[in-house]
């Protein structure tokens, strides 16, 4: 008798006939600049400034033999607190190019997370703006570390922060116990060229070279710590699957602290000799539609948001998208309405799907740019080259078959080394397989596409019944008068849970009754998953890198309907 199962197991690898790169990230950079030396390199709009690879390698190298010369030595941890620059670039080419761990620090932090970050990863040395939005980095570091007022700079010692001992500030102005950038690069002069490449050789791209604070939505966050191999394959394959060539242009509005932008952005352009093209330090839609125009750019990054913001804008009929040809859309899933007015719109017929996370790299599956219409809106594509994808029963770790709903787990080059100083929970994300364990709900379909319904932590039981605020979100996309919508769950007695959706309404449209989105919603899906509640907003809560933060949405929903007095 044949017991075999009926149906594929949720399981894939990516198969390539691209071979892995086995190299450091400085030695691919100075290969690709002896290549495309006369190439844009990285075009700073808000800075005005244009390098080809050239001129950005003399740029990095200067500032590798300069942290050579104030005492960074390989494994030595150096902070980067900043928006989007052409220092930061310089800094992450330069810290890998001599070995140093590049820690990224999020322009949004304020004190008690900045001084957790310095210490968790016991930096030595920290590179900072003067100041970002509402921020004052150079005073909240004063306020850390008051003894900056008396001592030389790179002499710290703080009770604080008791690791770190250099900051180099990237203000004009000149602040006791910091070097002002322009003197930092000064110091280069006491290294020559041969002892930076002496320290290049010593490198092994197993290396770590990189730690990034994932954003945890309780406790503090952990450091995720990627190798140069880790993340100089991601962002080849990422733009491998693009089509990129040196003849590309990436307009990169999403922030360089996170993958997104110095992995996916900053390491898929210089994988392939293309150009980097910073619209602004921060995201401003007008200032992304007028680098694609001006700058002819062939790619343009985001999150759906941003995309959204961007064809909302007053202006979008004034800018000349026609040089559009791809991009990336990552961090949630893009509505299909969304999806039609970036590819008629903008130009962007072969845009991509990208998912992943911090401790991958970050891109575990991608949509290809042949893939049919409907697979780019409701999945995040196929396992990316050299991986393997799987989805398990959270509660046994058995795989289920293909179409049923259990957690994304990920294997390959991608997995980062580990949590810095945290093997617990290291051991916790990944099994003894070396299995990463996504956190989030997924299926797989007989094609091996992906579809992410949801974190385990985000699906809302309402009466017994599993409820995935996607699902919900999806329909009510399709009503003319939203523009985004977000949903999760908030406790009810009766239910255990009941749904609350947070509305975004489209530029012109003062308001809506929410007994007509009840009404829209009848009939068209279950009434189980219709809301409860609705609140309509300007923004919704999220992280610097546009993901949104359905924990502070539960939290403000319970507190302003009352719940937590029942």
């Amino acid at each position: 008798m044949n017991n075999l199962p009926t149906t594929l197991p949720s399981y894939t690898s990516g198969t390539s006939t691209v071979p892995l790169i086995g190299m450091t990230i400085g030695d691919k950079f100075d290969q690709i600049a002896a290549m495309y030396p006369d190439n844009d390199a990285l075009i700073v709009r808000h800075q005005q400034i244009r390098w080809t690879y050239a001129e950005l390698k003399a740029q990095v190298d200067t500032v590798a033999r300069a942290l050579l010369a104030v005492g960074v030595r390989r494994g030595d941890r150096v902070g980067m607190w900043s928006p989007n620059n052409a220092q930061w670039l310089q800094t992450q080419i330069a810290t890998a190019k001599i070995g140093a761990i590049l820690v990224n620090i999020n322009p949004a932090y304020r004190l008690h997370e900045l001084e957790y970050a310095l210490n968790q990863s016991e930096a030595r040395f920290l590179v900072t703006a003067n100041s970002f939005k509402s921020s004052n980095y150079t005073e909240m570091l004063q306020s850390l570390a008051p003894e900056l007022e008396h001592c030389e700079p790179g002499a710290l010692e703080s009770r604080n922060l008791p690791h770190l001992q250099g900051i180099i500030n990237l203000s004009e102005n000149t602040y006791p116990g910091m070097w002002r950038w322009n003197d930092f690069v000064e110091k280069a002069d006491a290294i020559d060229a041969e002892q930076l490449a002496d320290a290049q050789r010593e490198l092994q791209f197993d290396d770590p070279i990189n730690i990034q604070y994932t954003s945890g939505t309780t406790g503090f966050p952990k450091g995720a710590t990627l190798s140069h191999h880790n993340i100089l394959n991601n962002g080849f394959f990422v733009a491998e699957s693009m089509g990129f060539t040196h003849k590309d242009r990436l307009v990169i509005p999403v922030p360089l602290y996170h993958c997104f932008g110095m992995v996916m952005g900053n390491l898929g352009c210089i994988t392939h000799g293309a150009t980097m093209i910073y619209p602004g330090e921060g995201f401003e839609p007008g200032a992304v539609l007028q680098a694609v125009a001006e700058e002819r750019a062939t790619a343009l990054y985001g999150v759906p948001t941003m995309f959204i913001a961007e064809l909302d804008h007053p202006d979008f009929a004034q800018y000349d998208l026609s040089s559009l040809r791809t991009g990336i859309m990552a961090g949630s899933i893009c509505p299909a309405e969304v999806m039609k007015a970036v590819n008629s719109k903008m130009h962007m017929q072969e845009v991509q799907i990208a998912y992943g996370m911090t401790e991958t790299s970050p891109v575990s599956t991608q949509t290809a740019a042949n893939d049919p219409f409907d697979k780019r809106v409701t999945t995040v594509g196929r396992t990316q080259p050299h991986l393997e994808s799987k989805i398990v029963d959270p509660a046994t770790g058995y795989i289920l078959p293909r179409g049923e709903i259990g957690e994304l787990c990920t294997r390959g080059y991608s997995v980062m080394l580990k949590y810095w100083n945290n093997d617990d929970a290291t051991h916790s994300a990944i099994d003894e397989a070396g299995w990463m364990h996504t956190g989030d709900l997924a299926t797989m379909d007989e094609e091996g596409y992906v579809q992410i319904v949801g974190r385990i932590k985000d699906m809302v039981i309402r009466g017994g019944e599993n409820v995935y605020p996607k699902e919900v979100e999806e329909f009510l996309y399709t009503h003319p008068s939203i523009s985004d919508v977000q949903v999760t769950g908030v406790p009810d007695k009766k239910y255990g849970e009941e749904l609350i959706a947070w509305i975004k309404l489209k530029p012109g449209v003062d308001e809506v009754d929410p007994e007509e989105l009840r009404a829209f919603c009848k009939g068209q899906i279950t009434h189980f998953k219709i809301p409860r509640y609705f609140k309509f907003v300007e923004e919704f809560p999220m992280t610097v890198t546009g993901k949104i933060q359905k924990f502070k949405m539960r939290q403000i929903s319970i507190e302003e309907l009352g719940l937590d007095k029942e």
